[in-house]
C-alpha cells in the first residue's frame, strides 16, 4: 500500500458516513458518502482524485502544478500526486467530502451522522 493511500485512509475513515469500496475491481479504492464518490485511487495511475468546487478551481490548481487532471472524471476533479503535503491533502479531501455531502438529497444528508466542523483534522504525514 502506498504512503499516500494510507494517508488518505487516515483522513477519510473518520468522516461521518464515509465508506471505502472497490466498485470497479482491480485495486481501485473509492471513498463515498451517501453513495457518491468524494475521493478515488485508480488501480494503475498514482495519486488520489478529489472533487473541487468548479472547473476554474481545478484548472488553477493544475496550471500551478499542484495537481493533475483526474482521468475519467469531470473536469472539476483533480488528481493529487503522491508527494502532496499533509495540510494540502487534508484541505482537498475535506473540501471534496463537504461538497459531495452538501449535494446529497435532504433525506440522504439527514441519514448521515453529523459532522463536527470544529474537530481538528489529524495531519496525515
Amino acid at each position: 500500500m502506498s504512503d499516500l493511500r494510507s494517508r488518505v485512509r487516515a483522513l477519510c475513515a473518520p468522516l461521518p458516513g464515509a465508506e471505502a469500496s472497490d466498485p470497479f475491481g482491480g485495486g481501485h479504492e473509492v471513498w463515498k458518502v451517501g453513495g457518491k464518490i468524494f475521493a478515488c485511487f485508480g488501480a494503475v495511475d498514482p495519486g488520489v482524485s478529489v472533487k473541487t468546487p468548479d472547473i476554474d478551481t481545478a484548472t488553477q490548481l493544475i496550471d500551478a502544478g499542484a495537481a493533475r487532471r483526474a482521468k475519467y472524471f469531470h473536469p472539476s476533479w483533480i488528481n493529487l500526486p503522491d508527494g502532496v503535503a499533509g495540510d494540502e491533502l487534508a484541505k482537498h479531501i475535506i473540501a471534496s467530502y463537504d461538497q459531495v455531502r452538501a449535494g446529497l438529497t435532504r433525506k440522504a444528508r439527514a441519514a448521515l451522522p453529523p459532522r463536527d466542523t470544529n474537530r481538528h483534522v489529524p495531519d496525515p504525514d
